[in-house]
């Protein structure tokens, strides 16, 4: 199993969440919001199994970018993974977009000659984040936990990007129609945890398994097929950022 996106560091126990996740199979892609909680988890994600730690500049941490922006330009060469990373206008964000949009179009330069598997977050600047990528031609990116309209994901398709699917896309009307429009060949499994919720408590990475049962009878496939496939779709990803998918952490 693949959870492609998980804030392994804000776990209670991230120790043992890890541990109970590689026992059931999963292989984590643990997001970071700024490069000293990438620093920060290094040593431990060395220990742990199947994870990988990703490095991160969280658009709505903006007001700490004009420090640690140095940091993750200094950091990018020693992960294939980058995340969590990217553009958020909502009313949360909005006041800092000037200060993003900066911040994102640095990685995206640096994502130009160097790929990575990059899971971006994209919230109400689904247009805005596709536009620096493609000014950049910077190309099958991720968009995380998706919320944008249907004729702007087609327009993320086209440009040749994916897209991870987690518990609460799956449960909502909204989510479910964004999900309908997704190739398989397109799709990555995800669970956001701990901030996705399931049943007042967090989501875990073994609970992509919510996500695969979804797509499943969405697809009118076996559940293992659709592992298969999201599989897939992130060796081949893996491939294109020259990641290794064996072995300990990167550092």
């Amino acid at each position: 199993m693949l959870d492609a996106h998980c804030h392994l560091d804000r776990f209670r126990d991230p120790h043992a969440v890890a541990a109970k996740s590689a026992g059931r199979g999963v292989f984590t892609v643990a997001v970071t919001d700024l490069p000293r909680h990438y620093r920060q988890g290094l040593q431990h994600a060395r220990r742990l199994r199947r994870v990988r730690l990703a490095l991160g500049l969280h658009p709505l941490a903006a007001r700490f970018h004009s420090i640690e922006i140095g940091e993750f330009e200094r950091l990018f060469s020693h992960t294939s993974f980058i995340g969590e990373v990217g553009l958020d206008f909502s009313s949360r964000g909005k006041a800092t977009a000037r200060r993003q949009l900066e911040s994102f179009d640095r990685v995206a330069r640096l994502l130009k000659t160097s790929p990575k598997f990059v899971s971006v977050h994209s919230r109400r600047a689904e247009g805005d984040l596709l536009a620096v990528l493609a000014q950049h031609k910077v190309t099958r990116v991720v968009f995380h936990w998706y919320t944008g309209t249907v004729r702007t994901l087609e327009r993320v398709l086209s440009d040749g990007h994916f897209l991870s699917v987690n518990p609460a896309m799956v449960r909502s009307p909204t989510g479910r129609r964004i999900v309908k429009q997704i190739p398989l060949d397109r799709l990555l499994t995800e669970t956001d945890g701990p901030y996705c919720r399931i049943n007042d408590s967090p989501a875990c990475p073994w609970h992509v398994e919510l996500v695969e049962d979804y797509v499943a009878k969405l697809w009118g496939r076996a559940p293992t097929e659709v592992r298969e496939q999201v599989w897939s779709n992130f060796a081949s990803l893996c491939r294109h950022a020259q990641a290794t998918l064996l072995g300990s952490a990167e550092t």
